[in-house]
């Protein structure tokens, strides 16, 4: 169960509580609070949101049949009737004839709000002042699920962590996120992304983070935050309602977050590669194996934080790419902050494993192929590039367009396209109308000796690969596959991985 009761959340959301059908009263605790109708378990709560292509209000009678105690709406039980009798074509009548023979259920006890999805982050945040939890705040430009993946991995070790789940980091995601949290945790691991000024000081409000960690300030949502000094304004609001003894974790190697000495009264502790002696956390000794990982040493500069001495150990990082290495450096930062020894970070971090759409490695009989089809931006690609470069099969490229860049874009995807052709890869494979830029450019910077191809959309690119794939991708090769996700590269995935 839930610390929260029906009156604590009409009261959290300033709704209007009708309390009605004998199954409940205002001092009833919940069992859990959902969006997804199908998720609703005994004594629990559906909030009725309203989606493009669903509506949530016509579940609300199937979720009380079902056991729920509680629904959050803005429509009257009167208005989703009528709404759904005129798409059933039945009449009123025929509706009650049913209702009494047990085939259809009414509604139980609700309450009426104005905006749905702002209540819901309004129950989240009154829930979240209730918990007696430590939270980790992780937002950047790239890198916050992995980053997340590593610091869930590390805190594991010495404390039961709740972590968000798959894409959960938005306005809707991070509060369902929060109203998971039960009384066995003691950590939460929140991944928090924004794509305009405003949102992190919301999501701030509701989260509450004990621990910040900021991954770097890249170039990403450009059409909304400008440049990357917008992008740090934005990010910058996950202090808002930072708890007063709060800990700030930075990436030292961003010249954004490195000149950073001091925020809201807190000195940031930062982690790093070793290459400023502000960095109380380091990745040192890097020893790539390729795909399978890379090796450092991780060294822990206590003095930095007030106490004595300093610690060393070699680590595994088993996920590929340098820029992981950076990612388990942040967990190992938090790891610190939060009382874990060096022995337990270490012992965390080799167990981590990728998230799918994010550098997941995965085996065919035919190809390697490297799962980044999440997300892009300009940071992430050239990671992301770097990561395919190291492999000693033929190496392959598809890239999409990194979308939301603003007026800087045809410059960015240019310069991917550059990249590409500058690491050696053997088949660059462009997608998109952005992309076109990425395939000129690096066309021009192969000299003919890379294979670069262009098709205007995610369709074109599919059939072509239906048709001949070992045109575009030969037998035996590493295939990277990345693009913005609302290009669909999951089904290039999905047809590369059943060849």
């Amino acid at each position: 169960m839930m610390d929260l009761t029906i009156r604590e959340i009409a009261q959290a959301c300033g709704g209007r509580l009708v309390v009605q059908g004998g199954k409940a009263d205002e001092n009833s605790r919940v069992s859990c609070v959902v969006i997804d109708s199908r998720q609703i378990e005994p004594q629990g709560v559906f909030v009725a949101t309203v989606g493009e292509k669903v509506d949530g209000h016509t579940f609300i009678a199937s979720t009380f049949a079902r056991g729920a105690i509680l629904a959050v709406t803005q429509k009257m039980p009167e208005q989703v009737e009528a709404q759904s009798l005129q798409k059933s074509g039945q009449s009123i009548t025929q509706r009650r004839q049913a209702e009494e023979k047990g085939e259809a259920a009414g509604w139980g006890c609700y309450v009426l709000v104005e905006d749905t999805l702002q209540a819901l982050k309004q129950i989240a945040e009154a829930y979240r002042r209730k918990l007696n939890i430590k939270t980790v705040g992780i937002t950047g430009s790239a890198g916050k699920t992995s980053t997340k993946e590593f610091i869930a991995g590390v805190l594991a070790r010495h404390y039961h962590v709740l972590k968000t789940e798959g894409n959960f980091n938005n306005e809707i995601g991070v509060p369902l996120t929060l109203l998971r949290i039960r009384g066995e945790h003691e950590v939460a691991v929140v991944e928090m992304g924004i794509s305009d000024f405003g949102e992190m000081h919301r999501l701030s409000k509701m989260v509450r983070p004990d621990v910040c960690v900021i991954t770097n300030i890249g170039q990403s949502h450009l059409n909304n935050l400008i440049d990357r000094d917008g992008i740090l304004r934005a990010k910058s609001e996950i202090f808002d309602y930072m708890a007063k003894d709060g800990e700030i974790c930075l990436n030292c190697e961003d010249d954004k977050l490195s000149p950073l000495k001091e925020i809201k009264g807190h000195r940031p502790h930062f982690f790093g590669l070793g290459r400023n002696p502000a960095e109380e956390v380091s990745m040192t000794e890097i020893t790539g194996k390729g795909l399978r990982g890379s090796e450092a040493t991780l060294t822990i500069r206590r003095e930095l934080s007030g106490q004595e001495g300093a610690e060393t150990k070699r680590v595994t990082v088993p996920l590929p790419g340098g820029h992981m290495v950076l990612n388990a450096a942040a967990a190992a930062c938090v790891g610190e902050v939060l009382d874990l020894a060096i022995d337990e970070i270490a012992a965390g971090l080799a167990d981590v494993t990728a998230v799918s759409g994010r550098t997941n490695i995965l085996q065919t009989s035919h190809y390697t192929v490297i799962d980044d089809c999440y997300n892009a931006n300009p940071a992430s690609v050239k990671a992301a590039l770097e990561l395919l470069a190291q492999a000693d099969t033929h190496k392959v490229a598809i890239l999409g367009d990194m979308l939301n860049l603003g007026e800087e874009s045809d410059r960015y995807h240019a310069q991917a396209g550059r990249r590409a052709a500058e690491l050696g890869i053997d088949f660059i494979v462009c997608v998109g109308e952005q992309s076109r830029h990425m395939f000129e450019a690096a066309k021009k910077q192969g000299n003919g000796q890379v294979q670069s191809f262009w098709f205007p959309d995610t369709g074109e690119v599919l059939a072509a690969l239906e048709a001949d794939c070992s045109r575009l991708i030969p037998e035996g090769s590493s295939v990277l596959i990345k693009a913005s996700h609302d290009m669909g590269f999951a089904k290039i995935l999905d047809l590369v991985l059943a060849r």
